[in-house]
């Protein structure tokens, strides 16, 4: 007799996506998963709280047409219909794969860099290939040599885990030699001194994503979208759930977009952390590569990373310990408060004397 339960192929061979630990509201120093340590503009705050006195008995704005306007505002974009919104970017990055990916197709994606690309190509029964940084962190020219059976590739812009970033005119040479799309991923690009968004004007395949919860401080909301050129955001919005925002997420965005003065406050309070959190480290002994992100990629000579994030743990502070195989491993540290990274580098700076 058949197996009643007899799950697709490839949901049996694939390895889940595992999100950064999210321990149980106290005293532990969330250092972990990029939030942005600050919480949201409180015009924010309101219009979630004005949202939620509204018809909550009805379906919401099926294409967030609220945020769209306010997006391509402050964005300088020609109107809505460039963009696309969805519930967080990840599943932004779901619509593409499934969008340009079939069965049997290949993803390209650079490595390291965002795990959960993988994943998305695994769900779809697709394949994907990683093509490794070089030492700097460089990628080799071979990346943009994309043959036919390679259908999407991924640029995490800056990347992650290094914070490493590729300028536009680079990005826009690596698209001329594509014969497929190329998402350029900005969950980070707030905190870099450039973005690609003027390159989707020229080139229908670069295609631009976003998140509001790093930068913006929306993490628990879930929102994020995609830019690119009409006749692509037509198309792939036919794959999206019927209602993929809801009301107060759309409230919030909206109002996140027209907070850009408020962005630009925290954006800069955090890089000045970043900054001063980058030479305390070195000064530790540790290798730390320049980030435009709102974390910082390090490893130490003593090669003792993961006993570093079991000591940070016990002392009550998650950062992330990465290990890549072929390509070693090290810690991811979020930019925190200034008093939350202080904290940090106190309990490295003890671990350190005794090794």
């Amino acid at each position: 007799m058949p197996d009643p339960l007899s799950y697709r192929p490839a949901l049996s061979r694939m390895q889940p996506y595992t999100p950064g630990e999210q321990p149980a509201p106290g005293k532990t120093v969330k250092l972990n998963t990029n939030e942005n340590p600050y919480p949201p503009n409180p015009d924010v705050v309101k219009a979630i709280q004005d949202a939620a006195t509204g018809p909550l008995n009805r379906y919401p704005d099926p294409v967030a047409t609220a945020f769209r306007r306010a997006a391509a505002d402050a964005l300088g974009l020609p109107g809505p219909e460039w963009i696309l919104a969805g519930n967080g970017s990840d599943e932004i990055l779901t619509i593409l794969v499934r969008g340009f990916v079939g069965e049997n197709q290949k993803l390209r994606l650079p490595y390291p860099s965002y795990i959960l690309y993988r994943t998305l190509a695994d769900i779809q029964g697709a394949a994907w290939e990683q093509v490794a940084f070089e030492d700097g962190w460089q990628l080799p020219a071979a990346f943009g040599d994309t043959p036919d059976d390679v259908r999407l590739v991924f640029l995490p812009n800056p990347n992650s885990p290094s914070g490493t970033v590729l300028s536009a005119t680079e990005v826009e040479r690596l698209a001329a030699s594509m014969t497929c799309p190329l998402v350029v991923d900005e969950a980070y690009a707030d905190f870099a001194d450039g973005h690609c968004i003027e390159l989707v004007k020229k080139h229908a395949n670069i295609l631009v994503t976003r998140t509001l919860s790093k930068s913006y401080g929306l993490a628990g909301v879930r929102f994020g979208y995609l830019v690119a050129q009409p006749q692509v955001i037509s198309q792939l919005g036919k794959i999206k759930d019927s209602y993929n925002c809801d009301m107060l997420s759309i409230a919030a965005a909206t109002a996140a977009m027209s907070s850009q003065a408020w962005l630009a406050d925290v954006v800069a309070r955090m890089n000045a952390t970043r900054q001063r959190m980058s030479g305390r480290l070195a000064e530790l002994g540790f290798d730390v590569t320049p980030s435009k992100a709102n974390f910082v990629w390090c490893t130490h000579p003593c090669g003792q990373h993961q006993a570093m994030y079991e000591y940070l743990k016990k002392n009550q502070i998650l950062v992330r310990y990465m290990q890549f195989p072929d390509w070693g491993d090290g810690l991811r540290i979020s930019v925190g408060t200034d008093d939350q990274i202080d904290a940090c580098l106190m309990i490295l700076e003890s671990y350190l004397k005794n090794v």
